[in-house]
C-alpha cells in the first residue's frame, strides 16, 4: 500500500510547484482542484444533488453554471456547508480510487489548499504544509490570476492561517523565493522512506 501524503498551503505559496517537483522525482499527485472540477460534471450523484438544491439551470446546456455556484456558494457560510456536503465525500472517494489505481507506486500525494477544512487529513498519512510568508504569496497570487490586491486579500483571509496549519503539519516545505525547493523536496522524499521503510529510487536531479 502506498504512503499517501497530503500537501497543503495558504494561495500563493507553491503548492503546484511542489506536487510538479514530486511528479518529476516519481511520486504522483492527486490534484484536488483539477478532479473536483471535473467530478462536478462528471459525477451523477453530484449532478444530481446540485440540480435539486439549485435547480436545473445549474447545469444549463450541459455545463457547469460556476456564476450560479458561487453566488450560492459564497452567500453563506451555511450554503458553503450545503455544498461541501454534497462534492467532498465524492472526492474522497475518488482519491481512494485513485490510489488504488496507483498501488504500484511507495509514495502519492494529493494537493489541496483546503485539505485540513475538508477533513482530507484523514485519509492522508502525513501532512506536509508549503510555506511562504504572506506578502509573498499575495503578490504571487495577484500576478498569477491578474487579480486585485483586495480580492486576493480577502482570499487569504477566508483560509485557514498558516500558524494553524502548521500545528497539523508533519514536514514544512519553505517556498519564499531564496530557500531552495529541490533539496527540501528530496528530503521530504528520504524522510518518508526512511519512516515507512521504502525504497527510495534515485533521480537524475542533484541535490545541490
Amino acid at each position: 500500500m502506498a504512503i499517501k501524503i497530503g500537501i497543503t498551503g495558504g494561495i500563493g505559496s507553491g503548492k503546484s510547484v511542489v506536487s510538479r517537483l514530486l511528479g518529476v522525482l516519481g511520486v504522483p499527485v492527486y490534484i484536488s482542484d483539477l478532479e473536483t472540477k471535473r467530478l462536478m460534471v462528471s459525477d451523477s450523484f453530484i449532478r444530481k444533488e446540485l440540480s435539486s438544491l439549485l435547480g436545473a439551470e445549474v447545469y444549463a446546456g450541459g455545463m457547469l453554471n460556476k456564476p450560479l455556484l458561487a453566488s450560492y456558494l459564497f452567500g453563506s457560510p451555511e450554503h458553503a456547508k450545503e455544498i461541501n456536503g454534497i462534492v467532498h465525500p465524492r472526492v474522497k472517494e475518488d482519491f481512494r480510487q485513485w490510489v488504488q489505481c496507483h498501488a504500484a507506486s511507495s509514495i502519492v500525494g494529493i494537493e489541496s489548499a483546503i485539505l485540513l477544512e475538508a477533513g482530507f487529513a484523514g485519509e492522508v498519512d502525513a501532512v506536509v504544509m508549503v510555506y511562504a510568508p504572506e506578502e509573498v504569496r499575495i503578490l504571487r497570487a495577484i500576478r498569477r490570476d491578474a487579480s486585485s490586491r483586495e480580492l486576493i486579500e480577502r482570499r487569504v483571509r477566508s483560509q485557514m492561517n498558516d500558524e494553524e496549519k502548521r500545528k497539523h503539519a508533519d514536514f514544512v516545505i519553505v517556498n519564499d523565493g531564496e530557500t531552495p525547493l529541490i533539496p527540501q523536496v528530496l528530503g521530504l522524499i528520504t524522510s518518508l522512506s526512511k519512516k515507512y521503510r521504502l525504497p527510495f529510487k534515485k533521480t537524475g536531479i542533484a541535490s545541490t
